[in-house]
């Protein structure tokens, strides 16, 4: 089975660099696509309060016969959850329908800055970590204004940020911030919601080495030190992103890769997003 790269956080705690993300899989497929990903060989999944998909995520784990502290587990605060006792209550909500005793990583979902004070949330995610009931904590979608004003109050250094990366958003100032800082960037929407398959510059890459587009997106974020979590619910798709350790990508095609960032999101940006649901 292929040995996927583990990268410390900044507390010592070791995240495998490729994942597998369950945004918007609904919960009657998530067990089976969950379990498909642990049978292929992913020992890290990503997901979150606001897909509502946790249960089966646990389930999933619980039932692959792989022992708990080998599969690294992601959960993220949602957006309304606010205040210190609801934070708490989603929290241990979140392991009751997991089945766990504790998660590898939480992170606030988004810093909602025009609703909330995301300092005043991130001090009870470091009351969790206090506790024990969480091996690390995090945020997502934080922009560099986000992470000083964080900085300037925290016990705790966010050990990763989750941030929209892709070859059309490379995000390079926000990354070598976080890296300056001792954050590991995660990279959501890797492939840019599937666009990479339809450019001609990586799939002219992906011709030269053998590969799809979309591993050649996914081995650009690994040589970058990113870490990266693909979400499918076919089979194929899901051992096809998982096999992108067995080849390299030289400097002209990461440079050819890199230079088509042109800012493009295909979310939100987080500066203006404020929803609750």
């Amino acid at each position: 089975m292929t040995s996927v790269p583990t990268i410390a956080l900044n507390n010592g705690v070791g995240i495998p660099q490729l994942g597998f993300g369950v945004f918007q899989i609904p919960p009657d497929e998530t067990v089976k696509a969950t379990t498909t990903a642990l049978e292929i060989g992913y020992r890290h999944i990503d997901t979150a309060q606001m897909y509502g998909n946790e249960r089966e995520v646990g389930l999933a784990v619980r039932e692959s016969g792989i022992p708990r502290d080998e599969v690294f587990v992601t959960s993220k605060l949602n957006n309304n959850r606010l205040e210190r006792d609801d934070i708490l209550r989603s929290f241990d909500t979140s392991l009751s329908e997991m089945g766990f005793d504790y998660l590898d990583l939480f992170l606030i979902h988004w810093p909602l800055p025009g609703v909330s004070d995301f300092v005043a949330r991130w001090k009870v995610l470091e009351e969790l970590y206090a506790g024990g009931q969480v091996k690390a904590i995090g945020v997502s979608n934080f922009q560099q204004h986000h992470l000083r004003a964080l900085f300037a109050a925290a016990e705790v250094r966010p050990a990763v940020n989750q941030i929209e990366v892709h070859p059309y958003l490379t995000q390079e100032e926000l990354r070598a911030f976080g890296g300056d800082h001792e954050i590991v960037t995660e990279a959501w929407a890797p492939i840019a919601k599937g666009k990479v398959a339809d450019d001609a510059v990586i799939r002219g890459i992906a011709e030269q080495v053998g590969r799809t587009p979309a591993q050649v997106t996914l081995r650009w974020h690994i040589q970058r030190g990113d870490v990266v979590f693909p979400k499918s619910v076919t089979r194929s798709r899901i051992e096809e992103n998982f096999a992108v350790f067995d080849f390299e990508l030289d400097q002209s095609a990461m440079s050819a890769i890199s230079a088509l960032d042109h800012g493009e999101r295909t979310g939100p940006n987080p500066d203006d997003f404020n929803w609750i649901p």
